[in-house]
Protein backbone atom coordinates (compact mmCIF):
# COMPACT_ATOMS: atom_id res chain seq x y z
CA UNK A 1 0.00 0.00 0.00
CA UNK A 2 2.81 2.42 0.90
CA UNK A 3 4.58 1.58 -2.36
CA UNK A 4 1.40 2.39 -4.30
CA UNK A 5 1.16 5.84 -2.68
CA UNK A 6 4.78 6.55 -3.55
CA UNK A 7 4.19 5.48 -7.14
CA UNK A 8 1.11 7.73 -7.41
CA UNK A 9 3.06 10.71 -6.01
CA UNK A 10 5.91 10.09 -8.47
CA UNK A 11 3.48 9.86 -11.41
CA UNK A 12 1.66 13.05 -10.35
CA UNK A 13 5.00 14.90 -9.97
CA UNK A 14 6.15 13.66 -13.36
CA UNK A 15 2.92 14.80 -15.02
CA UNK A 16 3.22 18.18 -13.27
CA UNK A 17 6.85 18.57 -14.40
CA UNK A 18 5.98 17.72 -18.01
CA UNK A 19 3.05 20.14 -17.99
CA UNK A 20 5.17 22.90 -16.43
CA UNK A 21 7.85 22.32 -19.07
CA UNK A 22 5.28 22.50 -21.86
CA UNK A 23 3.92 25.78 -20.44
CA UNK A 24 7.44 27.22 -20.06
CA UNK A 25 8.28 26.32 -23.68
CA UNK A 26 5.19 28.18 -24.88
CA UNK A 27 2.93 25.19 -25.47
CA UNK A 28 -0.16 27.18 -24.51
CA UNK A 29 0.89 30.35 -26.37
CA UNK A 30 -1.72 31.69 -28.77
CA UNK A 31 -0.53 31.59 -32.38
CA UNK A 32 -1.95 34.44 -34.46
CA UNK A 33 -1.25 34.40 -38.19
CA UNK A 34 -1.43 37.59 -40.26
CA UNK A 35 -0.05 39.11 -43.46
CA UNK A 36 2.87 41.51 -43.28
CA UNK A 37 5.70 42.80 -45.46
CA UNK A 38 9.01 41.57 -44.08
CA UNK A 39 12.44 40.59 -45.32
CA UNK A 40 15.54 42.45 -46.43
CA UNK A 41 17.94 40.72 -44.02
CA UNK A 42 21.44 39.82 -45.19
CA UNK A 43 22.27 36.19 -44.46
CA UNK A 44 25.20 33.80 -44.66
CA UNK A 45 24.12 30.19 -45.10
CA UNK A 46 24.58 26.62 -46.29
CA UNK A 47 22.26 24.97 -48.82
CA UNK A 48 21.11 21.58 -47.59
CA UNK A 49 19.37 18.54 -49.01
CA UNK A 50 17.94 15.90 -46.69
CA UNK A 51 16.47 15.77 -43.21
CA UNK A 52 15.56 19.19 -41.83
CA UNK A 53 17.20 18.20 -38.53
CA UNK A 54 20.59 19.01 -40.07
CA UNK A 55 19.72 22.73 -40.21
CA UNK A 56 20.68 23.28 -36.54
CA UNK A 57 24.19 22.00 -37.23
CA UNK A 58 24.48 24.24 -40.30
CA UNK A 59 23.45 27.28 -38.23
CA UNK A 60 26.01 26.40 -35.57
CA UNK A 61 28.73 25.92 -38.21
CA UNK A 62 28.06 29.33 -39.78
CA UNK A 63 27.83 31.01 -36.36
CA UNK A 64 31.17 29.66 -35.13
CA UNK A 65 32.97 30.22 -38.44
CA UNK A 66 31.83 33.84 -38.53
CA UNK A 67 32.67 34.41 -34.87
CA UNK A 68 35.99 32.55 -34.67
CA UNK A 69 37.45 33.13 -38.14
CA UNK A 70 36.15 36.63 -38.95
CA UNK A 71 35.14 38.11 -35.56
CA UNK A 72 31.60 38.68 -36.82
CA UNK A 73 29.09 37.95 -34.08
CA UNK A 74 25.52 37.14 -35.00
CA UNK A 75 22.47 36.97 -32.77
CA UNK A 76 19.87 35.45 -35.08
CA UNK A 77 19.84 32.12 -36.85
CA UNK A 78 17.51 31.22 -39.67
CA UNK A 79 16.28 28.33 -41.75
CA UNK A 80 14.31 28.38 -44.99
CA UNK A 81 12.40 25.15 -45.52
CA UNK A 82 11.26 24.78 -49.12
CA UNK A 83 9.43 21.45 -49.05
CA UNK A 84 6.58 19.99 -47.03
CA UNK A 85 8.01 16.94 -45.21
CA UNK A 86 4.58 15.28 -45.40
CA UNK A 87 4.75 15.40 -49.21
CA UNK A 88 8.49 15.11 -50.01
CA UNK A 89 10.79 12.21 -49.17
CA UNK A 90 13.11 13.09 -46.26
CA UNK A 91 16.27 12.58 -48.34
CA UNK A 92 15.03 15.13 -50.92
CA UNK A 93 13.97 17.96 -48.59
CA UNK A 94 15.58 21.29 -49.57
CA UNK A 95 16.57 23.98 -47.10
CA UNK A 96 18.99 26.76 -46.35
CA UNK A 97 20.29 27.48 -42.86
CA UNK A 98 22.69 29.97 -41.36
CA UNK A 99 22.86 33.33 -39.62
CA UNK A 100 21.50 36.82 -40.16
CA UNK A 101 24.27 39.40 -40.37
CA UNK A 102 23.83 42.53 -38.28
CA UNK A 103 23.54 45.67 -40.41
CA UNK A 104 26.81 47.02 -38.95
CA UNK A 105 28.71 43.96 -40.26
CA UNK A 106 27.33 43.75 -43.82
CA UNK A 107 30.28 45.79 -45.14
CA UNK A 108 32.57 42.94 -44.03
CA UNK A 109 30.93 40.34 -46.29
CA UNK A 110 33.60 40.68 -49.02
CA UNK A 111 36.12 39.27 -46.49
CA UNK A 112 34.27 35.95 -46.43
CA UNK A 113 35.36 33.06 -48.68
CA UNK A 114 33.26 31.97 -51.65
CA UNK A 115 32.11 28.77 -49.92
CA UNK A 116 30.12 30.85 -47.43
CA UNK A 117 27.01 31.71 -49.43
CA UNK A 118 25.31 35.01 -48.83
CA UNK A 119 22.19 36.78 -50.03
CA UNK A 120 19.48 39.23 -49.02
CA UNK A 121 16.14 37.67 -48.11
CA UNK A 122 13.34 38.96 -50.35
CA UNK A 123 11.26 41.79 -48.93
CA UNK A 124 7.62 41.03 -49.67
CA UNK A 125 4.31 40.12 -48.05
CA UNK A 126 4.31 36.88 -46.06
CA UNK A 127 2.07 35.09 -43.64
CA UNK A 128 3.79 35.70 -40.31
CA UNK A 129 3.55 34.61 -36.71
CA UNK A 130 5.84 34.15 -33.73
CA UNK A 131 6.48 31.75 -30.88
CA UNK A 132 8.53 32.01 -27.66
CA UNK A 133 12.16 30.81 -27.97
CA UNK A 134 13.68 29.33 -24.83
CA UNK A 135 16.13 26.91 -26.40
CA UNK A 136 16.04 24.06 -28.86
CA UNK A 137 13.08 22.37 -27.15
CA UNK A 138 11.00 25.46 -28.02
CA UNK A 139 11.45 24.55 -31.68
CA UNK A 140 9.86 21.15 -31.05
CA UNK A 141 6.94 22.72 -29.17
CA UNK A 142 6.45 25.27 -31.93
CA UNK A 143 6.13 22.55 -34.58
CA UNK A 144 2.97 21.33 -32.86
CA UNK A 145 1.44 24.82 -32.72
CA UNK A 146 2.74 27.03 -35.52
CA UNK A 147 2.59 24.81 -38.59
CA UNK A 148 -1.03 23.73 -38.00
CA UNK A 149 -1.96 27.43 -37.56
CA UNK A 150 -0.16 28.40 -40.79
CA UNK A 151 -1.78 25.52 -42.66
CA UNK A 152 -5.24 26.42 -41.34
CA UNK A 153 -4.86 30.08 -42.36
CA UNK A 154 -3.56 29.06 -45.78
CA UNK A 155 -6.53 26.74 -46.35
CA UNK A 156 -9.14 29.21 -45.05
CA UNK A 157 -7.81 31.98 -47.33
CA UNK A 158 -7.23 29.76 -50.38
CA UNK A 159 -3.46 30.46 -50.49
CA UNK A 160 -0.58 28.34 -51.80
CA UNK A 161 -0.24 25.49 -49.30
CA UNK A 162 3.31 24.67 -50.44
CA UNK A 163 5.04 28.03 -49.90
CA UNK A 164 8.48 27.94 -48.29
CA UNK A 165 8.65 28.75 -44.58
CA UNK A 166 11.43 30.84 -43.07
CA UNK A 167 12.12 30.44 -39.36
CA UNK A 168 14.16 33.16 -37.64
CA UNK A 169 15.55 32.38 -34.21
CA UNK A 170 15.99 35.72 -32.44
CA UNK A 171 17.93 34.77 -29.33
CA UNK A 172 18.06 38.25 -27.69
CA UNK A 173 14.30 38.77 -28.16
CA UNK A 174 13.46 35.21 -27.08
CA UNK A 175 11.27 34.67 -30.18
CA UNK A 176 11.02 32.43 -33.21
CA UNK A 177 9.55 34.34 -36.15
CA UNK A 178 7.87 32.44 -38.97
CA UNK A 179 7.28 33.65 -42.52
CA UNK A 180 5.36 31.57 -45.01
CA UNK A 181 5.35 32.45 -48.70
CA UNK A 182 1.86 32.80 -50.08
Amino acid sequence: MKMMKILIVVIVLLIFALLAGYVWLGGFSKVTVYKKVQGGETVVYHSLTGDYKQSAGAMDDIYYRLKNDYQIETFKGFGIFYDNPQKVEKSKLRSEAGCIIEHTDTSRLPELPENLKRKVLPEKEYLVTEFPYKGKMSVMASLMKVYPALNKYTKEHNLNPDGAVTEIYDVPAGKIYYRKEM
